[in-house]
């Protein structure tokens, strides 16, 4: 009778510490069971592959905010350097015969110079972060929302060029539309897209760099205590940097595959997502404390984010009520982070 007691008592225990431990996996598999009960044709190879393809800008997005997240910072510039990536490589990559080009007399680029050109941009404004944040001491909050409205500001002179002003910018080259339309594979069910391939090469490295690196090993030892990392010999100034300048640089590869998947580009491009990338990474269980996140939990936490915006609207849930779904999840996911916490104090 004790014996089965205690085995009662430590099977209720393991089901509630798994429970814990995999919540915001479970509210995943919940959330696409609750749509599918609703709309059963939405478990398709189809809708998968549409929800993984509008997923993948957005994780490369959160692979350089979660970095940044992870070391107890945060960076509210990222949406308007994807804004900046967008616009800088749609301008580069139109059709030479498009009656509104920006550059009329340009010769047709090579597709990857347009967005090595972006990810620079990018990667520099990141670069200012990091030395504001740790040369000037700015809190990091404050610091990245004064580059957020100076790279909006560049952004906007640079689109309001004339002769045409600002227009946004469209007739977009074949390459670069094929890049973030196109696909590997059989045509339909069976094809995966160039964008789905590239955002797993990206999150492949970002996997490699947090777990078996040294850099990897600093960005976690300056989230859990930047003091202790420092004293322990860890270039906490220098590895900063370094976060916001890759991150800039991830911002910038997925502006640019941004604007070719959706075909065209404004100066408002990119506006909010800096919110989306943290709320993805708060989501897949990178604490807002700093010092802990997964790659493979960022990339749970994109797609449960996808599967509200896509899979609510295949039901044709109100737009409404779908950011009061998303939000009631962030505030969650914080919640169970903050008890996790807790707990291990």
């Amino acid at each position: 009778m004790d014996l089965a007691k205690n085995f009662q008592g430590i099977n209720v225990k393991s089901v509630k510490a798994f429970g814990w431990k995999y919540a915001i996996y479970l509210v995943f598999v919940g959330l696409v069971l609750i749509i599918t009960i609703r709309e059963p044709s939405f478990m398709s190879l189809n809708n998968f592959r549409n929800i993984l393809a509008m997923s993948s800008t957005r994780i490369i997005f959160a692979m350089g905010m979660g970095a940044i997240l992870i070391t107890g910072g945060v960076d509210l510039s990222a949406g308007r350097s994807v804004g900046l990536a967008a616009v800088l490589s749609a301008s580069l990559l139109q059709k030479i015969d498009y009656s509104r080009r920006m550059y009329p007399d340009m010769p047709i680029l090579p597709l990857i110079i347009p967005i090595i050109a972006a990810m620079v941009a990018c990667g520099i404004f990141g670069i200012l972060n990091g030395v504001i944040i740790t040369r000037l001491r700015i809190p990091a909050f404050i610091a990245t929302l004064g580059i957020q409205v100076a790279v909006y500001g560049a952004c906007s002179i640079y689109f309001d060029r004339p002769p045409y002003g600002a227009q946004p910018i469209g007739g977009l080259d074949s390459r670069f539309l094929d890049l973030g339309t196109g696909y590997i594979g059989f045509n339909g069910l069976y094809s995966i897209p160039y964008i789905v391939i590239i955002a797993a090469v990206i999150s492949l490295i970002t996997w490699v760099l947090f777990n078996k690196t040294t850099y990897g090993k600093n960005i976690y030892a300056i989230g859990g205590n930047a003091e202790a990392a420092k004293v322990s010999g860890v270039n906490v100034g220098r590895t900063l940097i370094i976060v916001y300048a890759i991150a800039g640089v991830l911002y910038g590869l997925g502006g640019s595959l941004e604007a070719a998947r959706t075909g065209g580009a404004t100066n408002n491009y990119g506006n909010g997502y800096e919110l989306d990338a943290i709320a993805a990474c708060v989501v897949g269980g990178v604490s807002n404390l700093g010092g802990i996140g997964t790659v493979p939990g960022i990339i749970i936490g994109v797609l449960i984010l996808s599967v509200i915006n896509y899979g609510l609207t295949f039901i044709n849930m109100s737009p409404y009520w779908q950011q009061i779904v998303k939000g009631a999840i962030i505030i969650a996911a914080v919640a169970l982070d903050i008890r996790k916490y807790l707990a291990r104090r």
